[in-house]
């Protein structure tokens, strides 16, 4: 019964792999079906024609592992309609190719014999070339009768056919030319060459020209090539507004160049300078390739390459290099793309006179716009989103020469999107990800994507290649070369490895000196997160998580050490990233000048981003009045707060009179911190207990009767109650300590506090 289940369901995924369309196959899926079926099973051929079908839509070219597909489905004792329809498609879609689409180089009478070899030359790497190509073609020319005849009578059949036959006449033709060019070569010297040697060349080109314009007759009028780039992009994952976009603006270059060709004036002439925007690893760099080759496919430049820069390649360090260096890259772009990544950085906010940025955005402009390189080359900028909004902005006349319709921006890839990212890079070194892989693929993914500087496509790829290392190091060792450890990346070789040695932060916790109110307040707030996190996986409602707090108190309570505690906490029931505390006062929010405070806020942010904003002293930034900037840094948190919300988690902490006054003041600030924990002051044995921890932790310990007298002092004099205030007192006494132990008696230790050591026990 289970083996009648199993066949039953073997045949239902068939019958639903032979109505995907070619471009929608799940390669991962179908290799790891593969990897599954025994060698004999009926089926086998079909998986492997659809295996060679997905790979070829994914790569583009008929690669040696989709021949290697190709070929084991071929060898199957009775080819199914599937089998040969499949092989047809990516036989068609190879085929398809023109031979020759340049033509050949014209060798004339009257050319020099030096001019004559150089064509001839160039002939015959043509001829290479195109030879090479052929012997790519054996595996179809050898099965041509059985595929054909079993791939029914399509219009991709009539011309796969048609071509196959084709074939072999080509490549005789190919080699009489090559023989033909030889034998006239032979006969060049000097201003001499035989004109009979020549004619028979250029009868030999002739015929070859014809049948190559036969060959690409045989394409149906409405199979015409769309764009390689086109083609490229639409291979690529997610993107699909880019895509759009992309694609509308190849199609209107198109029509503009209709339009030219039969005499209209055009509108107005179409700028080929381009913004792209987008995160790390969103592909902005591959975008301004593909951009620079639909402008050369539609002839509006004349070359397909595409020159990358920077800030450094292009600011110079005196007067003068700057222009140079820029003008140098322009003319090394001339005829095609000039790409400028992290653009911002020309631009140095403040204006510095020593800083040639703004220079480098001069003399573009001026190439831009006029003198012999104006509309000899595009330009495309690119950056972060935030970064390139306000550069351009700050550079009206580099914003004017990029019209609105000519900005993409990139967005983050989905994690779905990331997933199927990792796939293709494991099937590019013919891995398949087992199942056991994507939960923690996803998982690490995930811890990764923390904030925009998270690699995208880059992080996934990196996260791949490790494994592919990990996996074929431990394979080696092994000395296990088995099929599975050579093509099937497990789910053991992405997993994380352990390096994290810190203590538990509720152990941390429960350490600190007091502070029991505190200490329930964390571990009451951990507590509801967690239940929640289960509540959640169990199913039911989920009640909304606050994590944002205040902690009031006088300085040197512990109020950053437990804001360090509590960040670890958060970590560890995987509600933040990474953990990390950034502590930061009024003078790290707010800026001198206008525009420059949310700026400046945003930038803290992000760096805490995965960890805590610890804001001390935070009801300075509403101390200023209505014209300070401040307030400004207050609205920036709140909005950035609802921007990010469990990524980020920010505390307030300072006195607790102030810190009322500043919650009542801003209902934004009020409604986001609902939690609020004291820090008393530490009571005497409570700082005793901190005095002693110190000291132990220099390696000192107290001489007899200076812990009571200490102890019988501090709560005379009401010290400060403060850790900060003992741990100065300890330190204090330690450079004591040292001068007496060098100039006072003679049986002082190396490792003791005595009563002179400390200034608290020599007061009156």
């Amino acid at each position: 019964m289970v083996e009648k289940n199993a066949e039953l369901n073997r045949e239902m995924k068939i019958q639903e792999l032979k109505k995907t369309p070619y471009n929608e196959l799940n390669e991962a899926e179908i290799t790891r079906t593969l990897h599954k079926l025994p060698s004999d099973d009926t089926s086998r051929a079909d998986w492997e024609a659809a295996a060679a079908a997905a790979r070829f839509e994914r790569k583009g070219i008929q690669d040696k592992r989709v021949e290697e597909y190709m070929a084991s489905a071929l060898s199957s004792s009775n080819l199914s309609e599937y089998v040969c329809e499949t092989i047809i498609h990516i036989a068609y879609e190879t085929l398809k190719q023109p031979w020759f689409e340049d033509g050949f180089p014209k060798i004339r009478e009257t050319d020099h014999s030096h001019g004559k070899k150089k064509k001839l030359e160039q002939l015959r790497q043509l001829l290479a070339v195109e030879k090479e190509r052929t012997s790519g073609y054996t595996l179809l020319k050898e099965k041509r009768k059985n595929v054909c005849e079993g791939a029914g009578e399509s219009r991709k059949n009539q011309a796969v056919s048609h071509w196959l036959y084709l074939l072999p006449e080509i490549e005789r033709m190919i080699q009489e030319a090559e023989t033909a060019a030889l034998d006239y070569r032979n006969t060049i010297s000097g201003i001499y060459s035989s004109k009979e040697k020549k004619h028979n060349l250029d009868e030999t080109l002739k015929n070859l020209m014809e049948i190559s314009e036969d060959w690409e007759n045989a394409v149906p009028e409405e199979q015409n090539r769309e764009s390689r780039a086109l083609e490229e992009l639409s291979r690529m994952t997610g993107m699909n507004q880019v895509k759009e976009k992309v694609h509308s603006y190849y199609h209107f270059l198109q029509y503009e160049k209709e339009r030219e060709t039969r005499g209209y004036e055009n509108s107005a002439e179409q700028s080929l300078n381009m913004i792209i925007t987008g995160n790390p690893g969103t592909g902005k760099t591959t975008i301004a390739k593909l951009l620079a080759e639909i402008y050369f496919e539609m002839g509006v430049l004349p070359k397909e390459k595409v020159v990358e820069a920077d800030r450094s390649r292009l600011v110079g360090a005196y007067v003068g290099q700057t222009e140079e260096k820029t003008t140098a890259v322009i003319e090394e772009a001339l005829g095609g793309v000039l790409f400028i990544d992290e653009a911002y950085t020309l631009h140095k906010s403040g204006g510095e006179g020593s800083d040639y940025g703004q220079t480098v955005i001069d003399t573009l402009i001026s190439a831009m716009t006029s003198g012999k390189y104006a509309g000899g080359f595009a330009v495309i900028l690119a950056g972060y989103p935030v970064e390139m909004r306000e550069f351009l902005n700050s550079n009206p006349g580099l914003r004017s020469r990029f019209p609105s319709s000519n900005f993409i921006d990139l967005p983050d890839y989905t994690l779905e999107e990331l997933i199927e990212i990792g796939e293709k890079t494991a099937l590019d070194q013919d891995f398949t990800l087992a199942h056991d892989v994507y939960p923690i693929l996803k998982m690490r993914i995930e811890k990764e994507q923390v904030d925009e500087s998270f690699g995208n496509a880059r992080t996934v790829k990196q996260l791949i290649q490790e494994a592919v290392f990990r996996q074929g190091a431990e394979a080696a060792q092994r000395k296990d070369f088995s099929e599975p450890q050579m093509t099937m990346l497990s789910g053991k070789f992405f997993e994380e490895a352990e390096t994290d040695t810190e203590t538990d932060p509720l152990l941390e916790l429960d350490d600190l000196v007091g502070l029991d109110k505190v200490k329930h307040e964390v571990k009451q707030l951990a507590s509801f997160v967690e239940v929640q996190q289960k509540r959640e996986k169990e199913g039911y409602p989920g009640v909304p998580v606050q994590l944002h707090a205040v902690f009031t108190g006088p300085p040197g309570t512990g109020k950053t050490t437990v804001a360090r505690i509590y960040s670890k906490i958060l970590k560890q029931l995987g509600l933040l990233k990474r953990g990390h505390v950034i502590t930061a006062g009024r003078s790290d929010l707010v800026a001198g000048y206008t525009g420059q405070t949310a700026l400046k806020t945003k930038k803290l942010i992000r760096q805490a981003l995965g960890g805590v904003l610890f804001i001390d002293e935070a009801y300075s930034l509403l101390r200023g009045g209505t014209q300070d900037f401040g307030r400004e840094a207050v609205d920036t948190l709140v909005e950035e707060m609802t921007k990010h919300n469990e990524n980020l988690v920010i505390i307030l902490a300072g006195y607790e009179s102030p810190m009322a006054e500043l919650l009542q003041s801003n209902p934004g600030i009020a409604s986001r911190f609902k939690k609020e924990i004291h820090f008393p002051a530490y009571q005497s044995e409570e700082l005793m207990k901190i005095l002693l921890f110190y000291a132990e932790k220099y390696g000192y310990t107290l001489g007899a009767g200076v812990y009571e007298e200490l102890l019988i002092k501090i709560k005379e004099k009401q010290v400060d109650g403060s850790a900060r205030a003992v741990k100065d007192m300890v330190e204090h006494a330690v450079q004591i300590q040292a001068y007496n132990y060098i100039y006072g008696s003679e049986n002082r230790k190396l490792n003791e506090l005595h009563k002179e050591d400390f200034h608290l026990l020599q007061e009156e």
